[in-house]
């Protein structure tokens, strides 16, 4: 292995922070050798923090509708192709007693921008769940909202936001994206949900079209200034009704990579071994824990709705009824020496002063400080 990427390994293990061009080099002289090496540290953060514990959260995918053109995105607007659903407060509220029943303690709404799913209609779901689970978080993941809108979740109860950001460059981003989204204004949401008090999540896709080890780069220089408090990190993964669907997916190996980097960049970081890995790679979700990761998101959304809610082709899990789900990762957790917990799974620190100073430093060239 080059010295040279030892040296940034250890800096970055010691500092917590590497120049944009030490990031590149790291990502572009990277071998079999220097990424157990960043695994054995990336672990080694984690569990003076977390243990072995891996937190679940319980995924209910509440509609497939979406009124964005995104171009890499199976739901997006223009695939005609797509058969389109949206749950039922019934069927969410089901879903949720279902998987506190299976010990989830988190719930992930997750959907596409979809009118439906108002301000009105979304606080009066988050409620209820509240009301019926007050030991549990409520995770949104909707998109981009207005500040009024986010504000009104948050006051509903919503503990958590999920937008990534999926580009920390904006000439890459608009590659990606069509004319009518902004760059500035995915960057300007992630602000606003910060300043409203959620904990928020961002991420980005590993091996997108276009994409160099410059664009990953920004992307963990991003995280390393935003500091969120989750990130989720998968695998581009084509899908056959888009612009996309003859473009190389990411690897299973680059993905696991960044995420030993990621726990580095932030060792308290909440880092998903996500669906994405699973799908790639048989043992996917396992390797990305081994890498860093300590988060699985088991699929709690009706069975007949799962194979609708489809970002990428040969999405995992589909068939399986929630309990399924949630057994099948506990003993693929167990297998590698790690234990699945009934937690709400909060963030958190090595000492109570680093989660009370948090600074947050630039989102998008404006400084804001936080105070948890």
């Amino acid at each position: 292995m080059d010295n040279s990427v030892i040296s940034l390994i250890e800096k970055l293990a010691k500092s917590h922070s590497l120049e944009l061009f030490e990031y590149r080099e790291l990502i572009e002289k990277r071998t079999p050798e220097s990424a157990e090496l960043l695994a054995e540290y990336a672990v080694k953060a984690r569990r003076e923090i977390y243990g072995n514990s891996v937190f679940t959260r319980g995924l209910i995918e509440i509609g497939n509708y979406c009124k964005n053109d995104c171009l890499y995105c199976g739901i997006r607007r223009s695939n005609a192709a797509c058969e389109r659903y949206r749950l039922s407060e019934e069927e969410i509220l089901s879903c949720a007693d279902e998987g506190y029943s299976l010990g989830f303690r988190t719930f992930v709404l997750q959907g596409g921008e979809d009118a439906f799913f108002s301000d009105e209609v979304m606080c009066g779901i988050i409620r209820k769940i509240k009301a019926a689970h007050p030991d549990c978080a409520v995770t949104l993941s909707l998109g981009e909202r207005s500040f009024e809108s986010y504000k009104a979740l948050r006051e509903a109860g919503a503990d958590r936001y999920l937008l990534r950001h999926e580009t920390a460059s904006k000439a890459h981003y608009e590659r990606l994206h069509p004319p009518e989204m902004s760059f500035e204004n995915r960057m300007k949401c992630l602000e606003e949900l910060r300043s409203l008090g959620y904990r928020v999540g961002c991420g980005f896709m590993v091996g997108s079209p276009f994409q160099t080890a410059r664009e990953l780069a920004e992307d963990l220089k991003f995280i390393e200034r935003f500091k969120p408090d989750m990130c989720g990190i998968g695998p581009f993964i084509p899908h056959r009704d888009t612009p996309f669907r003859g473009e190389p997916p990411g690897t299973l190996e680059l993905t696991c990579f960044l995420l030993s980097i990621i726990r580095l960049i932030y060792p308290p970081i909440l880092l998903p071994a996500t669906t994405a890995l699973g799908t790639i790679a048989d043992n996917g979700r396992e390797l990305g824990i081994l890498a860093g990761a300590n988060v699985v998101m088991p699929n709690l959304s009706p069975v007949s709705v799962r194979k609708k809610y489809e970002l990428y082709d040969n999405k995992v899990c589909t068939g399986e009824e929630s309990a399924q789900c949630r057994g099948c990762l506990e003993a693929r957790m167990k297998s590698i020496g790690y234990e699945i917990v009934t937690d709400i799974g909060d963030i958190r620190f090595p000492s109570p002063q680093a989660g009370k100073n948090r600074q947050e430093k630039q989102i998008g060239g404006t400084i804001k400080s936080r105070i948890d």
